[in-house]
């Protein structure tokens, strides 16, 4: 695959990522939520402090057919802002969208639901 085509994939799953966003949290604005420009070190979509309040994630996105998980995880890891949680979406051609983050956050998060 030409390098082109690979950043075209990747940045197609970042807007992908950004319109779930957009579309679960309507009280944001389009500006609140930004696709990194492909080759930007950090995380691929930058949140505003309000989309942050909202969704607390340092978001790690690969649209890859082979994936080193755990390599995908340290990145997600290392990227990670202050007050946030590491979370990694992945795909590859024609499958379904997944996320990735600690097992102890998912259980948190039900028992904020049970609540």
């Amino acid at each position: 695959m030409r390098p082109s085509s690979a950043k075209a994939k990747g940045r197609r799953l970042q807007n992908q990522i950004r319109e779930l966003i957009l579309e679960n949290f309507p009280q944001l604005h389009p500006d609140d939520v930004k696709t990194a420009i492909m080759g930007e070190s950090g995380e691929d979509i930058k949140l505003s402090p309000a989309a942050r309040n909202l969704f607390p994630y340092s978001v790690e996105a690969k649209n890859v057919e082979k994936l080193n998980i755990w390599t995908a995880l340290d990145q997600a890891n290392e990227n990670t802002k202050e007050n946030t949680h590491p979370i990694l979406f992945f795909k590859r051609n024609h499958s379904k969208l997944y996320v990735a983050f600690e097992a102890e956050h998912l259980f948190e998060l039900l028992d904020k639901c049970g609540k």
